[in-house]
């Protein structure tokens, strides 16, 4: 485990935590983005035992687990759908409360006035 990949996962966790704890929406998209890469460097730097590929082809050595690999595929897809869904509800939240003020035109204003308060 080398000590440049656990300050960057250690960098990767503070600052994903640290836009987790604000108030935006888009910046917990962001530190929730920025927390799973911490987690899959995690992963991958916890599953340290390096060796060939598990298919067996006759070479001798040390086999590479690909568990942790698998394990990280899935982090990702699974991010990536939280990911999605916290996009799509950003967007929502933006448009409900973004302000669209539509002024009235002359001919609304000249129908209500002429109508005089009677329900038609």
């Amino acid at each position: 485990m080398s000590l440049a990949m656990v300050v960057a996962i250690g960098v990767l966790f503070t600052i994903g935590v640290y836009l987790l704890l604000q108030r935006n929406l888009t910046r917990v998209l962001v530190g929730l983005g920025i927390l799973a890469h911490g987690v899959n460097l995690m992963i991958l730097n916890a599953s340290s035992r390096f060796g060939t590929a598990p298919i067996l082809d006759g070479r001798e050595g040390p086999i590479s687990d690909p568990l942790p690999q698998a394990l990280i595929l899935t982090a990702i897809v699974i991010a990536f759908a939280v990911t999605a869904f916290l996009l799509a509800l950003a967007v929502r939240a933006w448009g409900a409360t973004s302000e669209d003020f539509v002024e009235d035109d002359l001919e609304d204003r000249r129908i209500g006035s002429n109508r005089g308060g009677e329900s038609p």
